[in-house]
């Protein structure tokens, strides 16, 4: 496994932005997400390295992220957590629409956390 991007052009991200407009036009009906088209680069995971594909970022609780994580049929066994600062996430992964997906809700730490 090599750790080195190729050049590529805007054609190779045509895939990822059809499934972006897909997944919107699809899930009308839940919170609206941050969206962007994103470069999988992250080993330990089952999305192929350097592969394009959709990042949603959801701001206003676990709520939201739970709503696009089903809508979209990720596994649950998929979702990571992280911590920096004072915020907090959840994100899972998947395939969604040809092209590898990625979800992220972030949520604030209680306030008996920080003191």
């Amino acid at each position: 496994m090599t750790t080195s991007i190729e050049t590529t052009t805007a054609s190779d991200q045509i895939n990822a932005a059809a499934a972006l407009l897909a997944i919107l036009t699809a899930h009308t009906d839940l919170p609206t997400p941050t969206p962007a088209l994103h470069r999988f680069l992250q080993p330990g995971t089952d999305i192929p390295w350097g592969a394009w594909g959709v990042k949603l970022s959801l701001h206003r609780g676990l709520d939201t992220f739970e709503q696009w994580r089903e809508a979209l049929g990720l596994d649950p066994a998929t979702t990571d957590n992280g911590e920096y600062g004072t915020s907090r996430w959840l994100t899972a992964y998947g395939i969604s629409h040809g092209v590898p997906v990625e979800v992220t809700g972030f949520y604030p730490y209680d306030a008996d956390d920080l003191n």
